[in-house]
């Protein structure tokens, strides 16, 4: 299983939290990252967005039609966001488009075991990907991207 945790990109500020819009330079940063992605990602993952506008925002840029899961609303805990992915049982690529600290958390215990408060930058993205090398269970890296570098 793959598993792409994305942080939505550069959001207004305001209130009510979820009706937050992406900024001009958000915009921008989501569509960089979604043309990345689709060079690389297979034709049939999965798409997961928050609930939040400027989640599903940053998701719209990548493809229309994935899934608003309320339980990747800001404040998700890690066991929700790998729950809902799947991890390590499903096939093929997840993409979840989410929030910090929440990603963080779930790529922190992915890769160490720990509960930790790991960085995701506005719109970067931690590919991460599960397999079986000798019966033994390994997540590694397949990529980390922050949108100022593509």
């Amino acid at each position: 299983m793959e598993l792409v945790l994305w942080r939505h990109a550069d959001a207004e500020e305001g209130v009510p939290d979820l009706d937050r819009n992406l900024t001009a330079k958000g915009r921008k940063q989501a569509a960089r990252v979604a043309e990345w992605l689709q060079q690389r990602l297979p034709s049939n993952y999965l798409l997961l967005s928050s609930p939040a506008r400027r989640a599903q925002q940053t998701a719209e840029a990548l493809r229309p039609g994935f899934r608003v899961l309320e339980r990747l609303a800001p404040g998700a805990s890690p066991v929700d966001i790998v729950e809902l992915s799947g991890w390590p049982r499903r096939r093929g690529v997840v993409v979840i488009v989410g929030h910090q600290p929440d990603l963080g958390r779930v790529a922190a215990s992915l890769l160490s075991g720990t509960a930790s408060d790991w960085s995701v930058k506005k719109g970067a993205l931690w590919w991460l990907v599960h397999r079986l090398r000798e019966r033994h269970a390994q997540v590694v890296v397949r990529s980390v991207i922050a949108p100022d570098l593509v």
